[in-house]
Formats: C-alpha cells, structure tokens, sequence
C-alpha cells in the first residue's frame, strides 16, 4: 500500500467531524491468513495447511507472520486515525485476516474506503440457544464398550466450548474420583487464574479456560460484577453444555432434595477447553465469539461445540455462508476442527434456522422417551393433568383449596400481582397454612421475574402443604418445562384444565355479598411427579426446534443444501449448572438443571463426534459429519416413522410426520456411527467449489472471507460432496454426484435402490458397486420433475453392502415447469 494512499485519506478524516456514536465493526484485509499463507512475502514462510491439519502453532513461521499481520492492521489503523479515537478489540489472524475495533460510523466509512480492506461490518449479537441420554443413545452397552469403558470414552480429545464459562468445582468436572489425567501435547491452550481466589480453573479434566469480553466491554454491555471477568460462569449454560459432551459418568442429580438419576457425559474421559464468550444479561458479541473460535483452533482443540446463534443477520450481508463467523468456521474445519452448531430454536415454524453453512453439523433438537407427568385430583372426582417434579401429599386424603387473592393480608398489595404467589409476607398465613395454595401464572413468570422455585419457597413459609399454579391464558409458542420443587406442586399449563379448577373452586367457596369468603370448601390431591414415563413413541422432534427449509441470502431464498443436519437429544436434559447460575430463576444455587433447546442437542453430537474421533484420530471434520448422517434412524423406537411436534389450526400442539426440514438425516445412533462402512469426504477445495457454484453469490465476497479465486466450480452447489442431496428449483432432469469411500477395511459390494414421492422421479446408478478398503467409488443421482406441486419432495437413496453395513442419504427437491 502506497503512502500517498494513505496520506489522502487523512486529508479526508481531518476535514471530517467524528459526531456518530461508536460501536464495533469486523474488518477483513488483503493478505492470507496463516491457515492459507503460501509463502509469497520475502522473509515469510509459508504457513498454509492441507485441508484438514492442524496449525503448527510452535512453529517461528506461524509466530512471526500472525505478528506481521497483527502489525500490518496497527500500522492501518494508526495511519487512518488519530491515536485515542479508535481502539482495536482483536486483531484475527489465524483463520481470517483482520480485526475487530471501536469506531464511529464515519470511521468505519473512511475504513471501509481505505486501500487493502476488503470489507467492513458492524458487530452484531449472538445468543445462547437453550441424565438419562447416554441409555437411550445406547452409549454405556454399544459404545463406550468399544473404547475400553466409560472411564476411556473420549480419552485425549479436547472439546472446545465457547459458551458462558465453566464451574470449576461441579462433581461433573472433578478428578478427584477418576484416573489421573496426563498432559495433552497437541494442546497448547492456557488457564486463566480466579481474580479472586487465585486458583486456576483448570484440574487436567478441565485443560484450558480463556475469557473474551473486549467487544462487550467496548460496547458497554459488560458488568464485571454480574458477569465475571473470567471463565467463571455467571450464567448455568456453559457448565450445563459442557457436562453434557464431556461431563464425568455416573454423577448423582440432586435436586431439593430428590435424586434424578445418574449424569454421564457422552464422552467422559473427553477434555474441556473452555472459551468464555456469552454472557447472561446481553447474550454476546460476534467479534468476541470469532476470537474464542480464532483462539481454540490456535490452541489445537479437536471438537467445537457452539450452542450460540445471531439474533439476526447482520445487514450488510448478502449471503448465509459468508460472514465473519461462518469464515471463521470455514477456516476451523480447514484445520481439521470439528463444528457442531445448534440449529435454532425458532421453530416450528419454516426457514428459522440460525445455522447454514454446509461446513457445520447444524444439530436439530428431539425429545427422548424420557417424560415427566403429574396430576391433580378434584374433590369432584375430577383429575387434571399437569406438571411438576414433586413428590405427592399424603395418600388417600385431600386437603382445602385456598387461592392466593382471598388470603390478602391487605387489599393494597394487589399492584404487587400477590397471586404469583412470590412474596410470602402479603398472604394469611393462619388461612393458607395446612392448605394448598392457589396460585395465577402471570406474565412474571415469563419475563423471569417471577419463578415456580419461588412459589414453593412462598407455600412452605406460609405453612402449605402444597401448591397449584393455574395457566388462565398463553400465547402462541409458549414452552412449559417441568421443574423440580421441595413440595407438592403442580403447574396446570392447559387453559381449558386451569378453568375447570376455577370454576370448581368458585363453585365450592361461599362468599359474603362484599365477596369475602365464608368458607373454603373446595379440596384437592396432588399426584407425585417425581418418577419419569418412558415412551416408546421416541424420538420425537421438538416443537421449538428450528426448521429448514435452509436459506442462501437474507432475500430467504430456499438453499440447494439440506439443514439441519440431524436431530440429537435437546428436551429436559438434565446436566451440571453453575452455582452462581442465573439464568433460570427455578435453579438458582442448585447444582443441576433440567433444560431444553438445541443449545442441549449441539454437545450431545459434540460429544459423540469426540467418541469417533477417539476410534479413527485421522478422520476430516465431513467424514465425521458423514458417518453421523448416514448412519441416523428415521424410525421412532416403535419401528414407526419419525413425528414432530407441530401446530394445530387452533393453535394447540398436534404431531405430524416429520421430514428432513424438522431432522435433517434422522436422529443420531452413535454406535452405527462408529462403522459407517462408507463416507461422503469433503474438504477445503470442496466448500470453495461450492461457494463459487451457488447463484448470485459475488465473487469478490467469496474472495474477501476466504482470500481463494473461483478458479474451478462443480457446476451446481448440490454436487458438493454432502451425505445428502437437495435441490431448490428442479426444471426438468437435473443429474447430481456423489463419491463414497470405503473405510470399513475390508472389500464390500454395495447394492444402491432410492425412491421418491410421486412428483419427482429419482434414479441412481450403478445399481451396484464393489469398493476395496480406502477406495472411493462416484455414483450418479438423476431427478426428473414429474408433476409441479409448489412443495417440496422428499425420498432417499440407499447402499446396502454385503457385509450389513447401510448408508442412507436423503434426497428433496421442489419441481418447476421448464
């Protein structure tokens, strides 16, 4: 860059008043980053790597050109702008080439403007996507046998968590009853020191713990009081995500009292490297999450768990795949990194997916066989169904029903909503004691400021025997969890069943003409909640879990790429929770916590990909990716075809039949995953070919986020090399390829059939094909648009070898007339 270049806009910037309000922007620049650099600046060796190996991070040429780069964006910066009126946050440098800094908006114009940028985005947010699992994944008798037991499951793979920090001292991270752990050479990742107790969070099991909050903190959104300026987590999800893919095996879940069975990781012998990120009250910033990604694949992290999305798409983006943070992920998997995403809890609505990239594992969430029920009985006779992880009132008597607004101590208190039953001081406790307690489910209880916790701490004060919380109205989408209590409690969520109980207790409670009561007539039972319903109709898809159609740009046109990817456990999980843990008020100073999102499902795929990366250490990221998809059920434990929860016309929850929009390839089965017999490989070049082949992608912002030409395409984006085929605007025939490679280690005969619904005709060839060990074969999928419906077709294509192995793709496309 010349500087005359720079001298110009100078001029420009001095003859400019800086007034607009600053706030973070992501700049990328000229020049290869280090997992790409080929060693065309004198005095620089090349730094670039094959696709899928790791950055040699100790090496002096990785060294000094990441310290060339971080000194060509200071040089940039300081020549642009006077010193004191921008701050640099980070400078990347590993996987993309640029820097994150606080500027005002006409800085970052006359940055966007200035010789060698190639592009220029505000920071936007990102948020979180919020134990009986390993049996129902078959894990502790199918798999974990395979890798010498559990206490080897995952041994010497580092899973990298960027998420809300760690809690150092749960059960589920301790070392203090495994085997010792020994040093992991290829990472080379640091631990932080507690500011306050100057302990280190790690203990081994735990191998890295970094926090990263420039961006918050420039943005004014950090509080160091509430959010700790540390891996500390201040918030539950972190340590509930971790415990889930690598938490220790055979750890008691105790909750108020009640034991709910045992919590095992997937991959329990896995290490934890911890890459602080979220924070409670604002979620957190892209530019901070790209550095903690940019920092794990330095430090030489095997897996990435990410349980995080975008609040929205960031406005100058065009296209789905090309942003800072799916850049970034590009250049993890480049170095052989892993990524397993959460896919979005939008659903079940269409096209909410907040994960995208055909380079990502997008995890859809499903609900196991595992649910919690419980009832109460009227003194009608009538039961209601409801929840609440309770044990019961004392068998075969009923007891007086009292409702929280007819025991006011003052009638005063109502502007404090006193039937939420949250603050104890305002009811009689001479009326509601020996009772059970009427409570109103109010809007507090959504927005958080209210919480079942806090109406059975409310029920005991007051001398309750138990307590009812009544759901009078609820809007569309609304998500009721079961939560564990110290008392008899229970949540009615069904409105018609909240006004039965109403209507019962008006019925049966005499009042004077002022309205007061006489006396309280009504009684009631409350059933015990506390012992798990198995059902064979599992999995399940979940209603919140986002939904495809996958989209290409943010115009949400339909993308010629499957997602999600596959469906994974992510319903009322039960794992380790931070005790300084805040965001769910019903958990509050409790060391577990049963929660449901896709943040859930993501660590279950993280874990299981950490388990077959143990078995085959030479694996890409795809053939990880591929043997998980092929291998997936699309069948219920009952034999039946996978359901979805769904929307009725009237707005109550029904189940239909689910597809490849709601799960992807199907539901995990990890030990099928662990001999797949055959994978769909894919690699840097591949995702290159594929971005360059997508319509109405730029080729200049390909080449800002990856710095590689579009020298070669593959024709159509549908013939990247994905263990699924998807075809957006299918006009007439359309002929796609696949190339399977066998890594079974011995010779088999793969005889291939697919089918399809009636509108779409598919045909696959070779009918058959024999492949040798570490060979790879191509085979043809040829789609013919029979009948135009406007909706979408789905089938799938299937490779039966000779000695048992099966591999399922599956196939969709949405037919046009010529």
């Amino acid at each position: 860059m010349r500087f005359s270049d720079f001298s110009c806009l100078c001029i420009i910037l001095s003859a400019l008043l800086i007034s607009g309000k600053a706030e973070i922007y992501i700049a990328t620049v000229e020049g290869e980053p280090v997992i790409s650099y080929m060693g065309d600046i004198d005095g620089f060796e090349a730094t670039a790597v094959e696709s899928d190996e790791k950055i040699d991070t100790t090496s002096e040429s990785v060294t000094s050109y990441a310290r060339h780069l971080e000194n060509k964006h200071d040089m940039l910066l300081g020549m642009l702008f006077e010193r004191g009126t921008y701050k640099k946050i980070y400078s990347y440098r590993h996987l993309i080439n640029g820097f994150a800094v606080h500027l005002s908006p006409e800085q970052a114009e006359i940055l966007r403007l200035a010789p060698g940028v190639k592009c220029v985005e505000r920071d936007w947010k990102v948020r979180r996507l919020t134990t009986h699992t390993p049996e129902f994944l078959g894990l502790p008798t199918g798999v974990w046998p395979t890798g010498g037991g559990f206490d080897r499951a995952g041994e010497d793979i580092v899973i990298g968590f960027v998420d809300s920090g760690i809690y150092p001292h749960h059960p589920s991270f301790a070392t203090r009853h495994t085997g010792p752990y020994g040093p992991v050479p290829k990472y080379r990742g640091k631990c932080e020191v507690d500011p306050d107790t100057k302990r280190s969070f790690c203990n081994g099991k735990i191998i890295g713990a970094q926090h990263f909050a420039h961006a918050a903190i420039a943005a004014g959104a950090f509080n160091p009081i509430i959010d700790f300026a540390s891996p500390l987590d201040g918030d539950g999800h972190g340590s509930h995500t971790a415990a889930i893919a690598a938490g220790n095996n055979g750890i008691p879940v105790r909750v108020y009292g009640h034991e709910f069975g045992k919590a095992s990781g997937m991959a329990p012998r896995a290490r934890i490297a911890v890459y602080k990120a979220l924070y409670r009250l604002f979620g957190g910033f892209v530019a901070d999450v790209v550095a903690a990604i940019d920092q794990a694949v330095h430090d030489g992290v095997d897996i990435l768990s990410l349980s995080v999305g975008p609040n929205s798409p960031p406005a100058t983006t065009k296209t789905t795949y090309l942003n800072p943070f799916d850049a970034t992920l590009l250049g993890a998997v480049k170095a052989g990194v892993f990524v397993a995403q959460a896919a979005g809890n939008g659903g079940p609505f269409p096209k909410t997916l907040v994960s995208y990239s055909p380079w990502i594992v997008s995890v859809a969430a499903a609900i196991d066989d595992r649910r919690y029920k419980n009832h109460l009985t009227l003194g009608n006779g009538k039961i209601l169904a409801g929840l609440g992880l309770s044990p019961a009132t004392l068998a075969n008597r009923s007891y007086t029903l009292v409702a929280a607004n007819d025991v006011l101590l003052d009638s005063s208190v109502m502007k404090f909503s006193p039937t939420d039953c949250q603050r104890p001081e305002v009811l009689n406790k001479k009326l509601v004691e020996g009772n059970i307690l009427l409570c109103g489910y109010s809007f507090n209880f959504v927005v958080g400021t209210a919480s079942m916790k806090k109406v059975a701490e409310t029920a005991k004060a007051l001398g309750a025997v138990g307590f009812v919380l009544c759901v009078e109205n609820v809007s569309p989408g609304t998500k009721f969890d079961p939560v564990p209590v110290s008392t008899p409690g229970i949540l009615i969520t069904d409105v018609k069943n909240s006004k039965e109980l109403i209507d019962y207790y008006n019925i049966s409670t005499p009042r004077d003409w002022t309205g007061r009561v006489k006396r309280f007539k009504g009684t009631g039972n409350i059933g015990d909640g506390l012992m798990p319903i198995l059902h064979k109709s599992a999995p399940l898809v979940a209603l919140f879990s986002s939904r495809g159609p996958n989209i290409m740009d943010f115009s949400f046109r339909d993308a010629d790429l499957l997602k999600p990817d596959i469906l994974a456990p992510g319903s009322l999980i039960w794992a380790a929770w931070s005790l300084n843990g805040t965001d769910e008020p019903n958990y509050v100073g409790e060391g577990f916590a049963m929660m449901s999102g896709t943040s859930m499902a993501a660590p279950h795929i993280a874990g299981i990909a950490a388990l077959i990366k143990q078995k085959h250490p030479h694996w890409s990221p795809a053939a990880i990716k591929s043997a998980l998809m092929t291998t997936a059920n699309t069948l219920d434990r009952a034999g039946r075809p996978l359901l979805a929860q769904q929307y009725s016309e009237t707005e109550a929850m029904k189940f239909v039949r689910a597809t490849p929009f709601d799960y992807g390839s199907g539901h995990v089965n990890p030990r099928a995953a662990l001999d797949p017999g055959l994978i769909f490989d894919a690699g840097y070049n591949d995702y290159l070919g594929f971005l360059c082949s997508t319509p109405g992608i730029n080729v200049n912002e390909i080449r800002n986020y990856t710095h590689s030409p579009c020298n070669t395409t593959m024709g159509h984006p549908s013939n990247l090399n994905t263990p699924s085929i998807a075809i957006a605007h299918l006009v007439g025939t359309q002929t796609v390829t696949r190339t399977v490679t066998n890594v079974a280690g011995e010779e088999e005969t793969y005889v291939t059939t697919a089918r399809m619904e009636p509108a779409v005709a598919i045909e696959v060839n070779p009918p058959a094909m024999t492949i040798k060990p570490s060979a790879s074969r191509k085979f043809t999928v040829t789609l013919t648009v029979r009948r135009v419906t406007g909706l979408y077709s789905f089938g799938e294509v299937l490779l039966k070898g000779s000695r048992g192995h099966k591999v399922r793709i599956p196939v969709l496309a949405n037919g046009y007339q010529r």
